[in-house]
């Protein structure tokens, strides 16, 4: 058995080292994270002349990690020590930042697309770790605000981080923009020495090849057997293709129904950022009022609303007012899916259950941004929204038995304290 970790007391959450620790450290990550999406990006429009197919290879390399890596990193999350994880994580990112960079000044422009992918690989050992770390350091009844701040963080460089990146590429050049990238990953690392040492994990005998292969089909085991997760992940699906129809698509809401320029679809963002902010801040108060799973289907059934709404505006206000309010419910459907998978997961499970349940969304996501175009050429933008907007209501259905259902306490706190 894992040794037990120290007894943590229910105090303010910003008084948590472990929480003030991952804050920073996301932080420096989001700085990272945003100078690489958008410098790199501005960086290929420039080099091939605004070529789409050099563009979406950016999409494919940052996306194809998920399905290749995804359950394998979780499974691996599960075994190794997460702390040690994660750090090691942004010092790869680190080191392969820089080795790009040294490419960059003395050989191919190509390999700009190296840093996205090697990026995405690790950060699927990366996330899930920081989700067993979540259930290891944060009280229970203060998931649910932990995450709800956590996700505010990230809407707010949802708003900057653009702006940042395009900054950093025009007035610092993509050289610069690289080094900005490896420098915030060295330092997330650094930052990352101050979450407390993580329990010492007894190997049992056996093979490590035959293991592994065991404990991911124990994973797969553990959501099939929950109904509360095999649930998600039908959820998970349902929004996946919703969210991926109109991601694709946003940019012809802007120029057909709307009549403006595509540079239009940049202000839509943005509203929609300072939503997800506003969002985040009102889940913050509701946190120990509202169910994850009635939250989580509060901000589908918002989406579902809004995503008819849009499909069938042509008016510039009211459009705007549905992109905020659209921006609203995101909040709620991320944090509701964070807390859910942490308060229905075993701490020894949560990396497989987050390595089985992401693939369900993107996969069907990116499958959607591949089909999306060519629905566009079938069927109106107005039936296309509106049939999104319905699977995403199907989402909120199948999330309605679970209301019912309450978390089990925490065996791990209990066992720890034996």
């Amino acid at each position: 058995m894992d040794q037990a970790m120290p007894a943590r007391p229910a105090g303010h959450l910003f008084r948590n080292r472990f929480f003030q620790t991952i804050l920073f450290s996301n932080v420096l990550l989001q700085i990272g994270i945003w100078v690489r999406n958008f410098a790199i990006l501005m960086y290929v429009t420039d080099m091939t002349n605004d070529d789409p197919f050099a563009v979406g290879l950016m999409s494919f390399v940052e996306f194809l990690p998920i399905f290749v890596f995804s359950f394998i990193g979780g499974t691996f999350a599960d075994r190794w020590k997460p702390r040690l994880t994660m750090i090691w994580c942004d010092l790869l990112s680190a080191v392969s930042v820089f080795a790009v960079l040294l490419t960059l000044m003395y050989g191919s422009w190509h390999m700009v697309y190296l840093v996205t992918f090697i990026s995405a690989i690790l950060s699927q050992f990366s996330q899930p770790s920081a989700m067993k770390l979540f259930k290891q350091h944060i009280e229970p009844g203060q998931l649910q605000q932990a995450m709800a701040l956590f996700q505010s963080l990230i809407a707010i460089f949802m708003v900057i981080g653009p702006s940042l990146g395009v900054i950093c590429y025009q007035r610092l050049g993509i050289e610069a923009s690289v080094g900005i990238m490896g420098v915030a990953f060295l330092l997330s690392a650094i930052v990352l020495y101050r979450i407390p040492r993580d329990r010492k994990i007894e190997r049992s005998a056996g093979g490590e090849a035959s293991k592994f292969w065991t404990e991911m089909a124990d994973g797969l085991k553990y959501v099939w057997r929950s109904p509360v997760l095999k649930s998600l992940g039908a959820c998970f699906a349902l929004a996946g293709i919703a969210v991926g129809t109109v991601q694709t698509l946003g940019l012809f809401v802007v120029i057909e129904r709307l009549g403006q320029e595509k540079e239009f679809l940049q202000y839509l963002l943005m509203v929609n950022g300072v939503a997800m902010l506003v969002g985040g801040g009102a889940v913050m108060a509701l946190a120990k009022k509202v169910s994850p799973q009635k939250l989580l289907a509060l901000g589908m059934l918002i989406s579902s609303i809004t995503m008819v709404g849009i499909g069938l505006s042509t008016n510039v206000p009211s459009t705007f007012v549905l992109q905020f309010i659209s921006g609203l419910g995101f909040p709620c459907i991320q944090i509701g899916i964070s807390t859910m998978i942490l308060q229905w997961t075993e701490e020894k499970f949560v990396g497989r259950v987050n390595g089985v349940l992401g693939p369900m969304f993107m996969g069907m996501m990116v499958i959607m941004t591949l089909v999306a175009g060519q629905l566009k050429k079938v069927f109106p933008l107005v039936g296309i929204y509106g049939a999104a907007g319905i699977l995403m209501f199907l989402g909120m259905l199948v999330l309605v038995p679970l209301f019912k259902h309450k978390p089990q306490p925490r065996v791990d706190a209990v066992e720890g304290a034996v």
